[in-house]
């Protein structure tokens, strides 16, 4: 507000404000009025509502859904995979597996003159399975089918060829190792 809308305004108000003292005692009769009431006040009883319970139980039934939700996974990349092709989902398990014994091979194989090879080799392969996993997120995306399953047929190939290379290389390695020993027998 302007200073003179509120100067006009208490000059339309003068007069009005009530500025009356009240009666001698009026505090004494107050007090006395207030101590005297200092009973047990009951207070009518609230009626029930219906709706809270019910709003509990819809809140836990959603905490409920939202957990199982989370906890719950639809069908594996591999289960949908299998349902776009199946003879891809048969060669992945062919293939897999195969790159599962030779990783053990190679781990068996691992001696401390190999050890930088073995996890060079370990590192390789981590990066092919990622690639794996995108191609199989894009084929689940709908891509171009054909493409993707024969690159996903490299990738395991790939993968196989080196472990081949690497075992053979390990080979090498021990042989040149035992040879090297043998020479230097006394």
């Amino acid at each position: 507000m302007e200073k003179e809308k509120l100067e006009q305004l208490f000059d339309n108000l003068q007069g009005s404000f009530d500025i009356a003292s009240p009666e001698e005692g009026h505090q004494d009769r107050f007090l006395a009025k207030l101590n005297s009431s200092k009973g047990v006040v009951t207070l009518p009883k609230r009626k029930k509502s219906w709706w809270k319970p019910v709003s509990i139980a819809a809140s836990a039934a959603i905490l409920l859904a939202l957990g199982i939700g989370l906890f719950t996974k639809g069908p594996s990349v591999a289960e949908q995979v299998a349902e776009i092709s199946p003879e891809v989902s048969q060669s992945q398990f062919y293939f897999a597996n195969l790159v599962a014994e030779q990783v053990r091979t190679l781990e068996n194989e691992s001696t401390p003159e190999t050890k930088q090879i073995v996890d060079d080799t370990m590192k390789q392969l981590k990066r092919l399975e990622a690639d794996y996993t995108q191609l199989e997120q894009n084929l689940l995306e709908g891509g171009n089918s054909k493409l993707l399953l024969s690159a996903m047929i490299t990738n395991f190939q790939t993968r196989i060829d080196l472990l081949q290379d690497v075992l053979n290389r390990i080979e090498t390695i021990k042989n040149l190792k035992n040879y090297d020993d043998e020479n230097y027998t006394l």
